[in-house]
């Protein structure tokens, strides 16, 4: 007969084996080549690990928005990170500017005519709110 575990040491084991991303279990880190697991101890500290640094806040674009005509079945990518020079759309200009912030794309079902949000603060991206109205940029 064996001897009985504790039951945090008992979770402990179950998380692993699941091989989940819960405690102890298997992790791809970031930079580990594919197929590379890295295996914690089951009785080490759990350590959380970011794969690239915060993403930066955006840069307010415009103080207001842009209108904009948007036919329907086309795709469309909104920046999200403030730098484009093609705004509201974007032109690439977040892969040296702004690492990790990718637009919103988007595809409208009807042809309509659309305010899209210059601040980058809304709440309903890609459309403006009228988040610009509440005082200044952060």
């Amino acid at each position: 007969m064996l001897p009985r575990r504790p039951a945090a040491l008992v979770t402990l084991m179950s998380a692993a084996a699941g091989g989940g991303r819960g405690l102890g279990g298997c992790l791809r880190r970031c930079r580990d080549p594919p197929g590379v697991l890295y295996i914690p101890s089951l009785f080490s500290a759990p350590q959380v690990r970011r794969c690239s640094a915060p993403s930066p806040p955006p840069v307010a674009a415009a103080a207001e928005p842009f209108p904009v005509e948007l036919k329907a079945g086309k795709k469309y990518a909104w920046c999200a990170c403030g730098h484009s020079k093609s705004q509201p759309f974007c032109d690439g200009a977040h892969r040296k500017a702004a690492p990790g912030v990718s637009p919103l794309r988007f595809t409208p079902e009807e042809d309509k005519r659309v305010w899209l949000c210059g601040c980058k603060r809304t709440r309903t991206p890609p459309y403006c709110d009228g988040t610009h109205k509440e005082g200044t940029q952060p």
